[in-house]
């Protein structure tokens, strides 16, 4: 049996012990920034980790694997606490805005924790979190706000080096993975 790699990993929903029991999309970009193997990646932002992580875990199999260029995308974007609370009140934004289009001013997320309120300061990592739960129902639609989403996150800000420490790995992935289509009557 070979060994696992960036390049043989399929994504699993959850925690992995190591890349032979599988990864999540931040245990993928852990081992694209050549660091430990984790979920909390230091290279990564904790606003764009924590929505990911959340979102790699609640997302079907076949939408999952269009995470795994987006783990490349991902690394090298911690940065400064300016651009991660930029970072944090989009995706309360992203939440809001959901809850909003289902009609509902408030609404209440996995655990019964209500919202929080787009004036209210929220770490990084829990918006994102956060945010990721607030999607109701998985559906192509939603998948594509979600990608676009990480592109726009991704595009506030990010060290240079860092990106540039990861490239031929970040390469190697971006060259192969395409983004999975889903038949459009797919929830």
């Amino acid at each position: 049996m070979s060994a696992v790699s960036h390049q043989t990993i399929k994504l699993a929903k959850g925690k992995h012990s190591s890349p032979s029991s599988g990864a999540c999309v931040m245990e993928l970009a852990s081992m694209l920034a050549g660091e430990p193997f984790t979920d909390h990646p230091t290279a990564v932002s904790p606003a764009i980790a924590g929505f990911l992580r959340a979102y790699n875990d609640s997302v079907d199999d076949v939408r999952r694997q269009d995470l795994y260029a987006y783990a490349a995308k991902v690394v090298g974007t911690r940065t400064t606490p300016e651009i991660e609370f930029a970072r944090s009140k989009r995706l309360q934004r992203f939440a809001h805005d959901l809850g909003r289009a289902r009609g509902w001013t408030r609404f209440v997320l996995a655990g019964r924790l209500p919202v929080a309120s787009l004036h209210e300061p929220i770490d990084p990592e829990s918006a994102g979190a956060r945010a990721a739960k607030s999607i109701h129902k998985h559906t192509n639609q939603t998948h594509a706000a979600v990608l676009a989403l990480v592109d726009e996150l991704v595009a506030m800000g990010g060290s240079c080096e860092q990106i540039a420490e990861a490239a031929p790995a970040i390469s190697a992935v971006s060259e192969v993975a395409e983004p999975t289509a889903v038949g459009a009557d797919s929830p």
